[in-house]
C-alpha cells in the first residue's frame, strides 16, 4: 500500500536538481537540451542526511516499513558492494509531494563530474551509459503517482563479470514526463523537464588502486603598466585527474616561492569535491597579493588519504613600462657618456697638434 508522507520538510542543503530538456525542433535544440540537461551541481557531500528532491517530489532508498522518509539514522544514499558476476537487489522511492497526480519516467544514470567546478552530475537518459546506469533495470520505468503518495520500485544491478574492480557511482532519476516550462534559444523552443536522482554508491569488490595527478598548472597575471596604479591580479589554473578505480577527496597544497623567499602559502585545503574515477576536474584560484617584481615558482600538492601529486610552474611578474623607461635613460645615459668621451679626446688631439709647429721654429 502507498504510505502518505508528512508534508514537504526544508533542508539545510540542496538537493539534486538537475535540468532535463527534451528538443523540440532541429539540431539546436538537441544542443541546447545538452547543456541544459544534468550538466549541474548536486548534493556537495555524501553523507549529507536528507533525500534528494525539488519541492515537487523526492527519490531515496526505501526506508523501514512504517515510515514515509528516511529518518536520520537512515540511508540517505545507496551504498551497495559486491563481487564482478553477481546480481544486487533494492527499492527506491518516489514521493509526490504535491496536490495532484505526477507521472515520472524513471532510469539508471552513470554518474561524473562536472569540469569546471567538480560538481557530481548525471547522465541523460539518451546518453550511453557504461555502468551503474547501463547494469541497473527497475520494475517500472514509468508510473504515475497519486497526490501526497510514495510509491516503492524493486530494481537490480547485474554486475558483469568484466567489471572493473573500485567504485561505480551513479543514480535511480526520476524525470517529469510533462514539461514544466520552456525556453527559447536563436529562435528555437526547448521544453524543460525537471529531474530529481538518489545517488548510488557501487563498490565492486577488487584491488583498490588509487591514482592522482596535477596538471595543466598556469598562471593567468593582470597588472598594471606602473606599480600602484591599477589592480595586481593573478589566477591559478590546475587540473586534477583521477586515473585509478577509487573515488577520492583531494585536498590541495599551494605555495609559491620566489627571489626573496616565500610569496604565498596555503596549507592542504579540502576541495568539497568527490573526484570519481576516470574524472578530470579544472579548477582556479585567486593568488593573494601577487607580487609586481619576481620570479615565482608555484607548486601544487593534491592528496588523499591514500595517493597524492604535485605540479608547478613559473611566472615572471615584471612591471615591463618601468623596465623600458628605465632601459631607455640607460641607454640615453650610456650614449651621453660615450659622446662626452670621444668629445675629450677630440679636444686633447687638437691641443697637441697646436704645440707641434712651435716647436719645429725653435
Amino acid at each position: 500500500m502507498p504510505v502518505p508522507p508528512p508534508a514537504p520538510t526544508r533542508h539545510a542543503r540542496p538537493p539534486l536538481r538537475p535540468s532535463l530538456p527534451t528538443a523540440l525542433s532541429t539540431a539546436l535544440a538537441a544542443a541546447l537540451a545538452a547543456l541544459l540537461a544534468f550538466g549541474v551541481l548536486l548534493l556537495g557531500g555524501a553523507g549529507a542526511a536528507h533525500a534528494a528532491d525539488n519541492g515537487s517530489w523526492a527519490v531515496f532508498p526505501t526506508p523501514p516499513a512504517g515510515t514515509a522518509t528516511p529518518g536520520p539514522s537512515d540511508r540517505q544514499y545507496f551504498y551497495l558492494e559486491s563481487a564482478p558476476g553477481r546480481t544486487v537487489s533494492d527499492h527506491v522511492s518516489v514521493v509526490n509531494l504535491t496536490d495532484k497526480p505526477m507521472t515520472f519516467q524513471l532510469y539508471g544514470a552513470d554518474a561524473y563530474n562536472t569540469p569546471r567546478d567538480g560538481g557530481f552530475a548525471l547522465r541523460t537518459v539518451d546518453q550511453t551509459m557504461t555502468g551503474v546506469g547501463k547494469w541497473l533495470t527497475l520494475n517500472a520505468t514509468r508510473l504515475t503517482v497519486p497526490a501526497r503518495t510514495r510509491a516503492d520500485i524493486p530494481f537490480t544491478i547485474a554486475i558483469p563479470v568484466t567489471a572493473e574492480p573500485g567504485d561505480h557511482p551513479g543514480a535511480v532519476v526520476a524525470v517529469e514526463t510533462s514539461a514544466e516550462s520552456t525556453a527559447t534559444k536563436g529562435g528555437t523552443s526547448v521544453a524543460i523537464k525537471r529531474a530529481v536522482g538518489a545517488r548510488i554508491y557501487l563498490h565492486v569488490s577488487g584491488t583498490s588502486v588509487p591514482s592522482l595527478s596535477v596538471d595543466s598548472v598556469s598562471v593567468q597575471r593582470t597588472a598594471p603598466p606602473v606599480p600602484g596604479f591599477g589592480a595586481n591580479r593573478a589566477t591559478l589554473h590546475y587540473t586534477l585527474t583521477n586515473h585509478g578505480n577509487a573515488t577520492l577527496h583531494p585536498r590541495v597544497e599551494i605555495s609559491e616561492t620566489g627571489w626573496f623567499g616565500s610569496v604565498y602559502h596555503r596549507p592542504p585545503t579540502a576541495t568539497g569535491i568527490e573526484l570519481l574515477p576516470g574524472q578530470s576536474v579544472q579548477l582556479t584560484l585567486a593568488l593573494p597579493s601577487p607580487p609586481q617584481f619576481d620570479d615565482v615558482t608555484v607548486t601544487v600538492k593534491a592528496s588523499d588519504v591514500t595517493t597524492s601529486a604535485q605540479g608547478g610552474c613559473d611566472y615572471l611578474a615584471v612591471p615591463w613600462l618601468v623596465v623600458a623607461v628605465v632601459a631607455v635613460l640607460l641607454a640615453g645615459a650610456g650614449w651621453w657618456l660615450r659622446w662626452r668621451l670621444k668629445r675629450r679626446r677630440i679636444h686633447r688631439g687638437g691641443g697637441r697638434r697646436t704645440r707641434e709647429p712651435a716647436e719645429v721654429a725653435a
